[in-house]
């Protein structure tokens, strides 16, 4: 399992790499491309670092956050390498999904590419994706996906979305998008509230068919689909007029997000239970929200 896998971590790492520099550089022009009188929105990045339990370097990776845009009240788009020895409770999280050998060697490493976008017109939709590689010595797999998170819905919008991640993966079987479409709808589903976050989307973890390059394919092309997915959205929606009453429902909807991201989502228990910097983990959380 470890002989030569030095490359494909290589190669999974630069990958998040270079979909982060896209990622960003489509955003700033979406920000360039508003006419309004405020300034165009631009990206802080600031460079993460993690820490093991002995004071040693663990990793790191870049955090790029935008805020106060025309078009993007807060968005971030961070990317990580990180390693070193998992945590008991990490270890006993991992045996629990039925990853072997946490008891004999918990090293692990891990790679990905994690982006929230929260809007400034409540009629564009706020998004998730994430893409990762998670490592162990006895073994490894991916993960990840996006979802469309409007709190004013637009049937045209949540169809546009769907099919535009259903063509990046046909070419990887007729079967996937049914049913990673399915996993989402399980995921980002808030138990507490009796209802999704979101409209839905793609999503898998533990994705290990043993056929490194295949699955690294798919992974990349979950990537892929995501700018096409959504910046059209964007561009259609963000000049629309809307009320206060429009931010209201907006404000009411990041609530949900917040709730779901702090209290179920699996990046952010593991972001901060392996000591990554906190102000990355929580990168994701909306810049104003509102509860009843």
């Amino acid at each position: 399992m470890t002989n030569g896998f030095e490359v494909e971590k290589a190669k999974a790492s630069a990958w998040f790499r270079t979909l982060r520099d896209e990622i960003v550089a489509a955003f700033e022009v979406l920000e360039d491309s508003d006419d309004s009188a405020a300034p165009a929105g631009r990206f802080e990045v600031t460079e993460t670092t993690r820490k093991s339990d002995d004071g040693s370097d663990a990793g790191g990776g870049l955090m790029s956050v935008m805020r106060g845009g025309r078009v993007f009240e807060k968005v971030g788009v961070n990317v990580s390498t990180v390693y070193g020895h998992l945590g008991a409770a990490a270890q006993r999280a991992m045996a629990a999904r039925g990853v072997p050998g946490m008891d004999d060697d918990p090293r692990f490493w891990a790679s990905g590419i994690s982006l929230v976008a929260h809007m400034q017109n409540p009629h564009a939709p706020a998004v998730h994706m994430n893409t990762r590689m998670f490592w162990t010595p006895h073994a490894w797999w991916f993960g990840g996906g996006s979802d469309l998170n409007p709190c004013i819905e637009y049937a045209e919008d949540t169809a546009h979305f769907h099919a535009t991640q259903q063509a990046h993966l046909d070419p990887h079987g007729a079967d996937l998008y049914p049913k990673l479409k399915a996993w989402a709808d399980e995921y980002f589903y808030i138990p507490h509230r009796n209802r999704a976050r979101g409209v839905g989307g793609i999503f898998m973890d533990d994705h290990c068919t043993s056929d490194w390059d295949a699955d690294f394919a798919l992974t990349q092309d979950i990537g892929r689909a995501f700018l096409p997915a959504y910046v059209p959205l964007v561009e259609k929606r963000r000049t629309l007029p809307w009320t206060e009453a429009d931010k209201d429902t907006q404000l009411i909807h990041r609530g949900l997000y917040a709730e779901y991201n702090l209290v179920y989502d699996r990046g952010t228990k593991f972001g901060l239970a392996t000591g990554h910097d906190a102000n990355a983990v929580l990168m994701s959380l909306p810049p104003l929200a509102k509860w009843f």
